[in-house]
């Protein structure tokens, strides 16, 4: 009898699991049904058809980035579900801008900047400048917004009007540039955690917090002297665009508190008396303006998302056969190996470089980093293949993004010219090493720790046990030499002595414009002046196009994004409304000390990092 109620209940749940796997594989027939229709829709619509008087809408979600970090399988599917991606890609805001110029079917740009969460002030002067282009053919730039921060209203200071909701909370934050960063050293002594660094450089910073409670006075310095002269280009651009004066712009955040209580608290309204904006208006307000100036699409004004125009413009010219000039991003923390987009690999950013050295339809490299530094051997690794391509002929000229600091530095210093931003954080010439030891943390749980070696030397980084002088005294002369081949590897490729490299090394970050002052870069431009600059030096003039050298997507990879574009994306949104896609869109955690995390092999590390990062 319990056997025949065992058999019972065994066939009761495998009759409900075959219920659940054919349902299961019903509704994923169906999704995969309906992508199919939309993607042979998508290919016979050839996308959307563009008619004159529309609007290019700029408004980026997220952060600004040289190259994407998330892959392509969930941007593809955040595109289905109607979410707006987490990140927006720098060369294809630029793309669309410029595009747009050119396009009589673009009347203007209407530009949204509240969804930019970052974007570095080098990315901002990139993208300020090609709304500059765009509006010396004539055209229109207006901005709309609910209340910005000082970021999102570096672009809208561009704008020919700004309009700002009269009920805006924020109105125009304009706050100035910070560093500022915790400190741990009174947290690891009650702890029991011995903290031992081993470095070179006066100014190089990034220890300190383990090994003290506040910044030092030649870190204060140093890092206030780098932002305050951003902070001055920074005034000045939005002063210029807005024809108005920083040093008023610059009086009126110095009494913040008593200009805003005199307004009343009103920050719309004193933002307008300011002349920061030009008018109040709702987004309803807004949209009939733009209506009335443009083109009537349905409820709206003719508007097209700049996303859609980026691929719209490369589907209407999609074979481009003249000589290429290459780009190869160093984007992020400078790790060991094969590392992916977002983060430089000392392995895979090489491969990269020589990819673009032995493929002979490249003329010349243009190496775009943005990094703060990392791990030094891998950063010598980048290097060398930068070193080689030149010794090739081939033209390779670095443009440095937001920054290029340290280990950035390191991988950019032998380019045949480099371009930074005035805005451009670099320099931080210098090299450190940490360990950390616990063994009196863990007696303070009674936990101890003893044996045997064949030499004294035996496991030497076991964070169990006290340092041994020996290795400190090892690892210190490892980080010694380390900083001499990175000052005397500088000193060849500028063409200066060590002893002048070292007076303006030691660590110490400059801003383009200063590191330009003092040899570090060649010339103040962008990554357009960049490309021009590799072009002419293939003898290329203006007959090249841009290629991008990265890691290819795979066969699905460019099927799903192809599948997520234009008609398929209103296709599927349009029948699966309430799809859950964008639960799958999670964003990356990104540690900013990972790089440190590479070590936990065993290996001693040695890095050249810069911690530079502003707010």
């Amino acid at each position: 009898m319990a056997q025949s109620q065992r058999g019972i209940i065994a066939r009761f749940f495998l009759g409900v699991w075959d219920v659940f796997n054919f349902t299961r594989r019903l509704v994923f027939g169906v999704i995969a049904l309906i992508l199919l229709i939309g993607f042979v829709a998508a290919l016979r619509s050839g996308g959307p058809k563009l008619l004159d008087k529309t609007a290019l809408v700029l408004d980026p979600k997220g952060s600004i980035v040289e190259q994407y970090t998330n892959d392509a399988a969930q941007r593809a599917l955040s595109n289905i579900a109607g979410d707006k991606a987490k990140q927006a890609q720098l060369r294809d805001i630029l793309a669309a801008i410029d595009g747009a110029a050119k396009d009589p079917r673009i009347a203007r740009i209407v530009l949204e900047p509240d969804g930019i969460d970052s974007a570095g002030l080098s990315t901002l002067r990139e993208i300020g400048a090609a709304l500059d282009r765009f509006k010396a053919t004539g055209k229109q730039v207006v901005a709309i917004s609910n209340g910005m921060t000082q970021s999102q209203y570096y672009l809208a200071a561009h704008a020919n009007t700004i309009l700002l909701h009269p009920d805006s909370l924020e109105g125009v934050l304009l706050t100035g540039f910070g560093a500022y960063r915790s400190y741990y050293k009174d947290a690891l002594d009650w702890l029991g955690v011995d903290v031992h660094v081993f470095k070179v450089g006066t100014f190089k910073s990034y220890p300190e917090p383990y090994v003290r409670n506040d910044a030092s006075p030649d870190a204060k310095e140093a890092d206030l002297f780098w932002m305050n002269d951003l902070w001055g280009d920074y005034l000045k651009d939005i002063a210029a665009a807005r024809h108005l004066d920083p040093a008023r712009i610059s009086a009126q955040i110095a009494a913040y508190g008593d200009v805003i209580k005199a307004a009343g608290g009103d920050m719309a309204k004193l933002a307008l008396a300011d002349k920061l904006v030009d008018k109040l208006a709702t987004p309803d307000e807004a949209r009939q303006m733009l209506i009335a100036d443009g083109a009537r699409d349905g409820h709206s004004y003719r508007r097209i998302d700049f996303n859609d125009y980026a691929a719209l413009i490369e589907r209407e010219h999609p074979l481009d056969t003249r000589p290429q000039v290459a780009v190869v991003v160093a984007e992020g923390e400078i790790l060991p190996g094969d590392q992916p987009q977002g983060t430089v690999g000392g392995v895979s950013t090489a491969k990269l470089l020589r990819e673009a050295r032995l493929d002979d339809a490249i003329k010349a490299v243009v190496l775009r980093v943005n990094s703060p530094g990392g791990d030094a051997f891998s950063s010598e690794l980048i290097r060398r293949e930068v070193e080689l391509t030149k010794a090739a002929h081939k033209p390779i000229i670095v443009s440095m993004g937001n920054v290029a600091a340290s280990g950035g530095y390191w991988i950019s210093m032998d380019g045949d010219e480099i371009f930074a931003e005035p805005t451009t954080i670099t320099g931080s010439i210098g090299i450190f090493g940490i360990m950390m030891n616990i063994p009196n943390t863990l007696a303070k749980i009674g936990i101890h720790t003893d044996g045997v070696g064949t030499t004294p030397l035996a496991d030497p980084v076991d964070p169990r046990r006290a340092l041994d002088p020996a290795v400190g005294t090892a690892l210190q002369a490892v980080i010694d030499n380390g900083y001499q081949r990175f000052i005397h590897k500088v000193a060849a490729a500028r063409h200066k002595t060590p002893e002048q490299i070292d007076a303006v090394a030691q660590g110490r970050v400059w801003s383009g414009t200063q590191a330009k002052e003092r040899g570090l870069v060649d010339k103040i431009g962008g990554l357009r002046d960049a490309l021009a600059a590799a072009a002419q030096a293939a003898h290329l003039g203006d007959n090249y196009r841009v290629t991008y050298v990265e890691k290819p997507l795979t066969f699905w990879e460019r099927l799903a994004m192809n599948m997520s574009n234009d008609a398929l994306v209103r296709f599927a949104h349009a029948l699966l409304p309430q799809m859950p896609l964008g639960l799958l869109d999670q964003p990356q955690i990104r540690e900013q000390l990972r790089l440190l995390q590479s070590a936990s092999d065993g290996k001693l590390g040695v890095y050249a990092y810069c911690f530079c990062a502003m707010q």
